[in-house]
């Protein structure tokens, strides 16, 4: 998943971060309120983690616009005005959750978890491709049942790659979905970490798994005959 973090509190907002790239999510952060109505209506993010008590722009302020502007993005905010008025004015206004500081990181995740498949409600909790199983909740990745560890990233990437199989996934799309950054630059890093990602995957008699299609992007599966 990718999440976007709204948080002024310098050690709460790197504390936050941390827990979410721990879970691995891509993660973009912004401190104030502008900065993160900014990046809101410029990426697509699967969950919003917003405090309401920002700079520049107040977090109620910001949800507004963003239900305004169509946006559907889940919103969690996370506050420490956690009385019921503020609670109720705050999903009255477009919030899909809400977690009073201060509060335990386990609860945190397990909130964004269920915002993030909240949005994709076709989506089971294991994807699934040939011999290939990736468990969104236990954050597992398998293949012939042999368990293989991946960086937060390159779970994010194969994520994605399963979600879209055996159709293929342009480097734009992977920039956008995966990367905390929307660069152009950016598409050398595409190309190393999905190198890595095959030769985690690869096992000893199987057909390998991720193929490239030149000048589209990626995709799961064999190569046609």
């Amino acid at each position: 998943m990718r999440i976007l973090v709204i948080e002024d509190d310098d050690k709460i907002r790197r504390y936050v971060e941390q827990a979410l790239r721990a879970e691995r999510c891509a993660v973009d952060v912004a401190a104030d309120g502008d900065e993160g109505l900014w990046l809101a209506g410029s990426h697509p993010y699967d969950v919003i983690v917003m405090d309401l008590m920002l700079p520049t722009r107040d977090g109620m302020s910001v949800l507004r616009q963003l239900r305004r502007s169509g946006s559907t993005v889940p919103v969690l905010i996370l506050t420490a005005r956690g009385g019921v008025e503020d609670r109720v004015s705050g999903l009255n206004a477009g919030a899909d959750d809400y977690l009073a500081k201060p509060f335990a990181v386990s609860e945190l995740i397990a909130r964004v978890h269920a915002l993030g498949r909240r949005q994709r409600p076709h989506l089971g909790s294991v994807l699934k491709f040939e011999d290939l199983e990736l468990d969104l909740l236990g954050r597992r990745v398998s293949r012939g049942g042999q368990r293989i560890d991946l960086t937060p990233r390159e779970f994010a990437l194969l994520e994605l790659l399963l979600q879209h199989a055996p159709n293929p996934v342009s480097k734009a799309v992977i920039i956008e979905k995966v990367w905390d950054r929307c660069f152009d630059s950016e598409t050398a890093l595409v190309n190393v970490h999905v190198s890595h990602l095959r030769k985690k995957l690869e096992l000893p008699g199987s057909p390998p798994l991720i193929r490239t299609i030149r000048g589209v992007g990626f995709a799961l599966g064999a190569e046609p005959a």
